[in-house]
């Protein structure tokens, strides 16, 4: 019997995707669940599973072809598998003796009624990770494809420094590699590459912020000494106890989070003609991914801790790493904080991130000399950015937002009263 394999249903406002990578190819022998390719769409990759055993015998797109949802991939003959197998279990009947082999695919087995995502079921195949020894952190204990990967990190962290290292994740494995036209004569050569569904979009998304959204930015400057000292002091306590390292961007969305409720209309957005204050702080965080900008979002970000504001911004840069974001971290957000310093820039005027009305832009941090109770003393100062639309923010609330954020930093115990 024949069975198609379809686009799944795709993401609310997606109209369409593009085959990023075939995992098997025609005549292949396939099993269950596991990924045959992945689909790139604008905001996220899909892993589109084989739905039964079986043989390909069909592939119908090629990698860059662009497909809608229902449109049907791949077919796969059920048959062919239970043909094959036959042959196979006849000659293993004789054998007085059989070694002793791991069963190929325990993964289903051992798990029982714990769901395992195909991505990591592939990845446990590809690297002999016993399923029993990973823990999921999906919903209902579901054992997800960074599980995976953390298990085989830590697993390596252990081994001697001759051990084989891990495989990389099966998505980057078949990611193809862009097609290249070089173009010129002698040393006047150029390169044409198709831009990503990603990168197209992010363009998108700017243009539309300039031209839909009167953008202003305003500047200051924050001392941060007072922030650097507490992190010295209670750097090693602090991820003694969390496991995670203290760094600025905690304080950074805390500080927001706080100038943010003393001014709503930055947390605003407009919706024709209304404008919608938002009672929730779901804060964007601009991280690099392989493929472009991404922003994740830490929803509800108010009722977070620094500890587990600097693991979900950690958990978010891996994620972004193994493309394995998923639509609804990075959908949404009221506010967005970028750091440009972690790449070196001094200065910038940070674009929005429709529909939110203002994005805070965070720089490197530089001794420079500066009037302290009249003298001049050398600080760590950073240049802070703050780009809103005028449209329903006032020049007034943007100046003293940023102001707040100053404060909060030059003095952190603010947080703490929130005064």
């Amino acid at each position: 019997m024949e069975i198609e394999v379809k686009v799944p249903a795709l993401p609310e406002s997606v109209a369409d995707a593009v085959v990023a990578g075939w995992h098997k190819q025609a005549g292949d022998t396939v099993t269950q669940d596991e990924t045959l390719v992945d689909l790139e769409t604008d905001k996220v990759i899909l892993e589109v599973p084989a739905i039964s055993n079986g043989v390909i015998t069909e592939i119908r797109f090629n990698v860059g072809d662009t497909v809608t949802a229902d449109q049907v991939l791949a077919v796969i003959d059920e048959s062919a598998t239970t043909a094959s197998a036959e042959p196979a279990q006849a000659e293993a009947e004789p054998s007085p003796q059989p070694q002793p082999v791991p069963a190929p695919e325990p993964v289903s087995e051992q798990h029982g009624e714990v769901a395992i995502s195909p991505s990591a079921r592939k990845l446990m195949a590809d690297n002999g990770v016993d399923a029993s020894a990973v823990k999921g952190s999906g919903k209902g204990g579901r054992v997800l494809k960074e599980d995976v990967l953390a298990y085989i990190k830590d697993r390596a962290a252990g081994e001697t420094a001759t051990a084989a290292p891990p495989q990389a994740p099966a998505a980057q494995q078949s990611k193809p590699a862009p097609v290249v036209d070089f173009r010129g004569e002698g040393n006047r050569i150029e390169k044409r590459v198709p831009m990503t569904r990603l990168r197209a979009r992010i363009a998108e998304r700017l243009l539309d912020a300039q031209h839909n959204a009167a953008i202003l930015t305003t500047f200051n400057e924050v001392n941060m000494k007072p922030v650097m000292d507490l992190r010295s002091r209670y750097k090693e306590s602090f991820q003694e106890e969390y496991g995670v390292k203290l760094g600025f961007m905690s304080f950074f969305v805390k500080a927001s989070i706080e100038a943010l409720k003393k001014f709503p209309a930055v947390n605003a957005s407009i919706d024709g003609n209304d404008i919608v204050y938002h009672g929730y702080y779901d804060i964007g965080v601009a991280v690099s991914g392989p493929a472009g900008l991404v922003v994740p979002v830490l929803r509800n970000a108010e009722d977070m801790s620094l500890a587990q504001i600097e693991q979900s911004i950690i958990d978010f840069a891996n994620r972004a790493k193994d493309n394995t974001l998923t639509l609804e971290q990075i959908t949404g957000g009221t506010f967005t904080i970028s750091n440009g310093g972690v790449f070196g820039s001094m200065l910038s005027t940070p674009i929005l991130n429709p529909p939110q009305s203002a994005i805070l832009g965070m720089h490197t941090i530089k001794e420079r000399p500066m009037v302290v109770d009249g003298e001049v003393v050398v600080l760590p100062i950073m240049y802070l950015a703050l780009s809103y639309d005028h449209r329903i923010i006032d020049g007034r609330e943007a100046v003293q937002f940023l102001v707040t954020i100053k404060d909060m930093l030059e003095e952190p115990s603010r947080m703490l009263l929130g005064v």
